[in-house]
C-alpha cells in the first residue's frame, strides 16, 4: 500500500461549500482498491471536531501561527482523518472562509498557511505512525504544502490539484515574514506573485505533479484567456500537468436508494420521477403541469453564467417551461431571479442558500439541469444529472465539454447522446441550447432515451482513481504514470 496524505479545506459530509468537498470525501475509498492508503488532513472546524471518534494525539505545537495546536487522528464515519485542532484558527461558526459579514476572514492567510505547514510536517515524518510517500493538496488553501515540503527537504513527493484556478490565495507581501519560509522563497521562483504572496502560485511552482479536473480545462488554463495570470507558469510545467475528470460517489448519489427523494427509481422505472416532480412544484411554488422543469443548483455568479440564464427566463416561460433555482451568490445575479419569481409566479421558483437534500430532489424530479458556465474546470452537477435522469444542458467548456455528449443529429442517430451542449457561451448560444432542449423534450421517446443513456453512463471514480493511483506510484518510485 502506498501511504498518501490528502490535504483540503473541506470534506463531505462534514464541511461542504462546493464540489471540492465531494471529491475529497470520495477519493480515499476510490483509491483503496488501487493499493493506496489515503488519509486526509483537514482543519479542525467545530463540526469536524465533534464528528471525531477515538481521537489520538499525533503532534503538538506550542505556537502554530499564533496559538497552540494539535494534530489528532480519528475516524468520522468511513473517513480516516488527521485533523489540525487549532482553536485560534478554526473554532468559528458558519462558512469555512467567510465571517458573519460575508467577507473573507482577515486571517485566512494564517489559517491556511498553518494547514500547509502541518501537512509538510507529516510529510517530513514527524508523525512516525503515518509517513506518507505522497502529499496531495487541493486548491490554494493547501497550496503552500509543496512549498514547505520543498524548502524542508522532505522525501515525500507532492501532487497539487487545481479545482478552480480563479481562486488563488493572493495576499500582501507583508505576511511573508510570518510564513516560516526562508527569504529565498520570496522570489519569482517561489511564492512571490505580482509583488505579493501567491499560495496557489507557489504550490504550482514546487509541486512534483499537477492535476486539474478535466483534460479540456488542463489545456484551457495554459492559455492567456483562461490562465488567470498563471498560464505562463503552467506552460512551463506542462510536462507534469494532466487533466483527470472527477467522479462521484455512486452510493451517495443513487436514485434507487436516495432517502432525499419522495420516490426512488431506476432506468426501468422512470415514471416514478413524476412524484419527485410534484414535490419540486410544491417546494418551489410552481404551478402543477406537464411542462418541463429546468433546474439550477449552483452558486449564482458570473462564472456560472447565471446572468445569461436570468435574461432567458422569458423564453422558457413563453414555451411552457418552468424554472427552479437553488443557490445564492452575487446580489446582482441573485436579485433578477428573485424578481422573476415574483413576475412569473408559478413558473419560476427560487430557494436561496445551500441545501443538500433539496439538491438531490431537484436532480430526482426536474427534467433538465442547466449549467451555462462561462468556464467550468469539471463540475459534478452534470454527473448527478446523468445519474438521476435529469438531462444536462451545458456550455461547451472545460469538463462539461469532456463529460456530456451533445444530442446533435449524428449523436442521436448513433445512440450516444447524453445531453445538450451549446456554444458560444453568450445569450444567443444559451437561447439556442434551451430551444434545442425544449424541442427534444417535445419528443418523449427521444427524451427518455437521453435519460436512460445518461443513467447507464459510468460516472464513478473507477477510471479516474486508477489515473491518480498511477501518478502516486510513479512519484513513489513504483512505476510510470
Amino acid at each position: 500500500m502506498i501511504p498518501a496524505l490528502g490535504v483540503a479545506s473541506e470534506i463531505y459530509p462534514l464541511v461542504k461549500t462546493g464540489g471540492l468537498a465531494d471529491v475529497v470525501g470520495a477519493m480515499p475509498a476510490a483509491l483503496r482498491p488501487y493499493d493506496v492508503d489515503l488519509r486526509t488532513l483537514v482543519p479542525g472546524y467545530p463540526r469536524v471536531m465533534a464528528s471525531l471518534a477515538a481521537r489520538e494525539t499525533l503532534l503538538s505545537y506550542d505556537d502554530l501561527f499564533g496559538g497552540p495546536a494539535t494534530l489528532v487522528a480519528g475516524k468520522a464515519g468511513e473517513l480516516d482523518l488527521i485533523v489540525l485542532d487549532a482553536p485560534h484558527l478554526f473554532e468559528r461558526g458558519g462558512n469555512p472562509y467567510l465571517g458573519p459579514d460575508g467577507k473573507d476572514w482577515v486571517d485566512n492567510w494564517r489559517r491556511f498557511a498553518a494547514l500547509g505547514f502541518a501537512a509538510a510536517d507529516i510529510g517530513l515524518g514527524k508523525v512516525p505512525s503515518f509517513v506518507p510517500a505522497v502529499v496531495h493538496p487541493h486548491d490554494w488553501q493547501a497550496g503552500l504544502a509543496p512549498v514547505y515540503l520543498r524548502f524542508a527537504g522532505a522525501n515525500a513527493k507532492s501532487v497539487l490539484t487545481i479545482h478552480n484556478l480563479a481562486f488563488q490565495g493572493q495576499f500582501s507581501a507583508s505576511i511573508f515574514a510570518d510564513l516560516k519560509l526562508p527569504p529565498e522563497a520570496f522570489s519569482i521562483n517561489g511564492v512571490e506573485y505580482y509583488g505579493g504572496v501567491g499560495y496557489l502560485k507557489g504550490g504550482l511552482h514546487f509541486a512534483d505533479a499537477i492535476t486539474t479536473v478535466s483534460p479540456t480545462y488542463a489545456e484551457e488554463i495554459t492559455t492567456p484567456g483562461n490562465g488567470m495570470g498563471l498560464d505562463g507558469l503552467l506552460r512551463t510545467r506542462r510536462g507534469v500537468l494532466s487533466g483527470i475528470v472527477n467522479g462521484v460517489d455512486v452510493d451517495v448519489w443513487n436514485p434507487a436508494t436516495d432517502t432525499h427523494l419522495i420516490a426512488n427509481y431506476g432506468p426501468g422505472r422512470l415514471r416514478r420521477r413524476a412524484e419527485n416532480k410534484r414535490e419540486i412544484e410544491r417546494r418551489f411554488a410552481l404551478a402543477p403541469g406537464d411542462g418541463a422543469i429546468f433546474a439550477v443548483v449552483s452558486r449564482l455568479t458570473w462564472q456560472k453564467g447565471l446572468d445569461l440564464l436570468a435574461a432567458a427566463i422569458d423564453l422558457l416561460v413563453a414555451n411552457g417551461a418552468r424554472l427552479a433555482v437553488l443557490g445564492s451568490g452575487d446580489a446582482a445575479i441573485e436579485d433578477p431571479f428573485r424578481v422573476a419569481a415574483a413576475v412569473h409566479r408559478g413558473h419560476v421558483g427560487l430557494v436561496t442558500g445551500y441545501n443538500e437534500p433539496l439538491s438531490h430532489l431537484l436532480q430526482g424530479g426536474a427534467d433538465a439541469i442547466l449549467i451555462p458556465s462561462r468556464f467550468e474546470p469539471c463540475g459534478l452537477t452534470q454527473f448527478y444529472g446523468l445519474r438521476y435522469g435529469c438531462v444536462p444542458v451545458v456550455a461547451r467548456v472545460g469538463g462539461l465539454a469532456d463529460t456530456i455528449i451533445d444530442a446533435n443529429d449524428a449523436a442521436l442517430s448513433a445512440g450516444v447522446a447524453t445531453g445538450v451542449q451549446f456554444f458560444p457561451v453568450d445569450a444567443g448560444g444559451l437561447e439556442r441550447g434551451l430551444k434545442h432542449a425544449l424541442d427534444l423534450y417535445a419528443q418523449p421517446d427521444t427524451w427518455e432515451s437521453l435519460q436512460k443513456r445518461g443513467m447507464r453512463h459510468d460516472v464513478s471514480w473507477d477510471k479516474s482513481a486508477g489515473r491518480y493511483a498511477a501518478i502516486y506510484k510513479s512519484l513513489a518510485g513504483g512505476g510510470s504514470a
